[in-house]
Parts: structure tokens; sequence; C-alpha cells
């Protein structure tokens, strides 16, 4: 587990359904607990060393936060992005917590998304090309094709990617729509690629 996300955390080694079963578990021992004090579980678990922690912290926050958003809580996403940065946190957190926290604040998305995507972190413009991905047709398109051709010179493979699967997955709503922006759009081959894949 560690090889595969290039020793860039400590494992225990716990696959993915049984640590959920373990979380399962302690989460109905500890319920009202973990209701009460979800955020500061949350933050306590995503600083541990291990990566099995950090799995519970988002997944944690993304039950317990749903429609119960605090404005404050995108600190805390952002804090949870830039630390312990891999796309396998990254991209839940961008997807889960990122994107629900929009839908109850739509009033914080232009500001927010223009700070992440004018960041030197390359996972916080990440996340601001993927937080739509559980949009579908509520995706703001041109707020998306803005977003992809920011970043459409970038030399780094996780944006490249990203642009990609963001325009793939909104091509199941709109395949006109991207099909036009990539036409017109000078994309990195692996973006291109990726995008018109299922078209």
């Amino acid at each position: 587990m560690e090889a595969y996300m290039k020793n860039n955390f400590s494992f225990f080694g716990i696959k993915t359904t049984p640590r959920r079963a373990i979380l399962k578990e302690l989460w109905k021992i500890h319920k009202d607990e973990i209701k009460q004090n979800s955020r500061a579980i949350a933050w306590e678990l995503f600083s541990k060393n291990e990566r099995e922690f950090h799995y519970c912290a988002i997944e944690i926050l993304i039950k317990e936060l749903k429609k119960l958003y605090i404005k404050e809580d995108i600190k805390l996403i952002e804090k949870m992005i830039v630390i312990h940065s891999w796309w396998d946190s990254v991209d839940t957190i961008a997807k889960y917590l990122l994107g629900n926290y929009f839908v109850q604040f739509p009033e914080e998305t232009e500001n927010v998304i223009s700070n992440f995507s004018t960041s030197d972190n390359m996972w916080l413009n990440r996340s601001a090309i993927l937080f739509q991905l559980d949009y579908k047709a509520n995706t703001d398109a041109e707020l998306l094709f803005f977003i992809c051709e920011k970043f459409k010179d970038s030399k780094e493979f996780f944006i490249q990617k990203a642009i990609g699967w963001a325009l793939r997955d909104y091509s199941r709503f709109n395949p006109q729509g991207v099909t036009e922006f990539v036409s017109k759009t000078d994309l990195k081959p692996l973006s291109k690629r990726e995008a018109l894949r299922n078209l």
C-alpha cells in the first residue's frame, strides 16, 4: 500500500472494506461524541501519520457535515487539501467536501475558487478543477471551461489529468459543449484524450 502511494505515507495495511467495518463499529459506540465534535475528531485523525486515519477523517466529515456546513468550514477543507496531499485524499475532499460546501454556500464559490486557482499549491488548483464532479447537469459549464482554459498549458500530470477527468465527467450531460470546448482549446494531449474518451 505504501509503494502504491509512492511511499508518501505510512500505512497500517488495513484494506478499505475491513477499515470501514472497524470505523462503523466505533462510530456506533461513539455516535453522539462524533456528531457533536466531528470537526475536532476528524482533524485529530487527519493529523496522525497513518493513511487509514486520514481516510476515516474524510469519511466522518462527508457524513456528519452534509447539509450542516458552516462558512468557516472552508478553512478546514483547505487545510485538509494542502496537508498530507495526494490524489486519493484530495480528489475525495474536492468532490464530496468542497463540492457539497458550495452546494450549501453557492455565494462562496467565486471567491474560493478564484483563490484556489491562483494558488501556488497544485492540489488546490486540482480541487478547483474537480469540485463539480458530483454536480452532473447542475455543473456551471462556464466556470468549468474557464478553469480548464486557465490551466491548459500546465505541465503537471495531476492537473492535465484533472482537466480531462472533469471534462469527461461533464460530457455525459453536455457532450456537444465539451466537444466544442476541446476543439477550440489547445489542451495538452493527456487532457484532450481523457476528455474525449467517452465521446
